[in-house]
């Protein structure tokens, strides 16, 4: 792990240097050691990290699972698995099957029509997860499913426990339901059942995953995480460049980037995560580098950057375990799907875009680029390409790029939480996919993505944050 400048920088004496970086060390220690004790006296008075801790040891309960966990993988005898889940369900399993180069599981994050509709359902087994039972898109891809393979034998579920789709499981005779420990927050989630029933899937060996977690170094865990929050407050570095390595495992930017994201970006401050395969310098930048070099190794990363990000929390004088700001977007996308038809939103031709953006951005700014589109369209890299085109054309300003809806479930805290330095591109669809039905519901998934970018817009605006709203049927018409 390497990150930031070097502690030993000091050029006075050698000496000083030495009690200094004793001092930092000693305070990484006791924060280690107050968290191991699950001290909510870390964060600010009213924090929920009592009910959010468990993921501190859930890798030892898990490695007594692993098992049983490896004999009920090897028992689902399909061809594909498609995982319906949302932000802390879905990303940590998309690093897993990224990692392993695995096409037999397909990670389903996504309302847009036509990536749901290139989803082959013979001969699949889904498994469907959300931590609360209830996320929106999780129960209309459930629902799109289930009317063409209604078989409860080919689904499994992962939940709390008492949920409501724990309940539907059980009405409706899934071949097994998974209920996951309440105390984990969805973005700590990957070494719980969350992460570890899609890895056994995989074919991961789950035992080793877990010692990979547990061998990490948590004191520099720690320190990584308090020298990411002073440099966002004493030295104005609040973009923090997370340098992945490249395929494999560049995935894992998406699954860290939810972490940091959404666990610091509140109360108008926070850290702005840019993952990226290249180092990005400027000098509102903190460097982070990520080895690895075996997927197994991501059982270390996971636990590593989870303690850091609690640490960073710390720091930054914030509860990293809440997303007070979450619930808007959700809250006005059923607002707009309550009166439809959709209402008309202005937007910007895709030839002006960045001029437009232009006259928006200060100093210290950056760019979030939403992309309210089919994945991979057109082509894998094309949304990469975008991102560093903006970033080069605004002199290696900081720029983010995400698919809505899956960012509404991570960086979406950030960007109506965290400091109002976030400039939004949000990119929409202008030629409508065919419709893709949602049994039981009065609209189709075309309009319920569309509804997603609307009550998105809306919540971005009640916050005061600068808003570019573009119509495109290829990305690389953005100019």
């Amino acid at each position: 792990m390497v990150a930031g400048p070097e502690d030993g920088d000091d050029r006075r004496t050698a000496g000083g240097a030495a009690g200094r970086r004793g001092a930092i060390m000693s305070e990484a220690t006791e924060v280690r050691a107050r968290l191991e004790r699950r001290d909510a006296s870390l964060w600010p008075d009213g924090n929920v990290s009592p009910t959010r801790l468990g993921w501190l040891d859930v890798f030892d309960r898990m490695k007594v699972e692993a098992r049983k966990l490896r004999n009920w993988a090897e028992s689902v005898e399909r061809t594909t698995v498609v995982l319906m889940g949302m932000g802390g369900s879905s990303l940590g399993p998309e690093v897993l099957r990224s990692a392993r180069r695995h096409e037999k599981l397909v990670v389903l994050d996504t309302t847009d029509p036509a990536t749901v509709d290139s989803v082959d359902p013979e001969g699949a087994f889904f498994l469907v997860s959300s931590k609360s039972g209830g996320t929106l898109e999780v129960r209309s891809l459930l629902a799109h499913f289930w009317a063409r393979v209604p078989d409860g034998l080919r689904y499994a579920a992962i939940t709390d426990p008492g949920t409501d789709l724990a309940r539907l499981a059980a009405e409706r005779g899934f071949s097994r339901t998974f209920e996951n420990q309440p105390d984990i927050g969805g973005r700590y989630s990957v070494l719980s059942y969350f992460g570890l029933v899609p890895a056994a899937l995989l074919g991961y060996d789950v035992a080793a995953l877990c010692d990979a977690a547990a061998s990490v170094d948590r004191v520099g865990a720690v320190q990584l995480g308090l020298d990411m929050g002073r440099a966002a407050l004493d030295e104005h570095r609040d973009k923090v460049t997370v340098v992945t390595p490249p395929a494999p495992f560049a995935e894992f930017g998406l699954w860290v980037e939810q972490l940091i994201a959404e666990s610091t970006g509140k109360s108008g401050t926070g850290l702005v995560p840019v993952p990226t395969t290249q180092v990005e310098e400027g000098v509102d930048r903190f460097i982070a580098a990520v080895h690895m070099g075996d997927p197994i190794e991501l059982g270390a990363e996971f636990f590593r950057w989870e303690l850091a990000t609690a640490a960073a929390g710390h720091a930054l004088g914030i509860d990293p375990f809440d997303e007070p700001n979450v619930a808007e977007s959700k809250a006005n996308t059923a607002r707009v799907l309550d009166a439809l038809p959709l209402p008309e939103v202005p937007t910007t031709d895709p030839g002006g875009a960045l001029a437009a953006l232009e006259s928006l951005i200060g100093v210290g700014d950056y760019v979030s680029v939403q992309a309210y589109l089919p994945y991979q369209d057109p082509e894998p890299a094309a949304l990469e390409r975008l991102r560093r085109r903006i970033r080069d054309r605004f002199d290696g300003m900081a720029v983010t790029a995400g698919y809505g809806p899956r960012f509404l479930h991570s960086t979406g805290q950030l960007h109506k939480g965290g400091p109002n330095s976030v400039v939004a591109l949000q990119l929409v669809r202008r030629t409508p996919s065919a419709e893709v039905p949602i049994p039981g519901a009065p609209y189709d998934f075309g309009t319920l993505i569309a509804a997603q970018s609307i009550g998105d817009v809306e919540s971005l605006e009640a916050h005061g944050r600068r808003v570019v709203r573009v119509a495109i049927d290829d990305l690389d018409e953005v100019r």
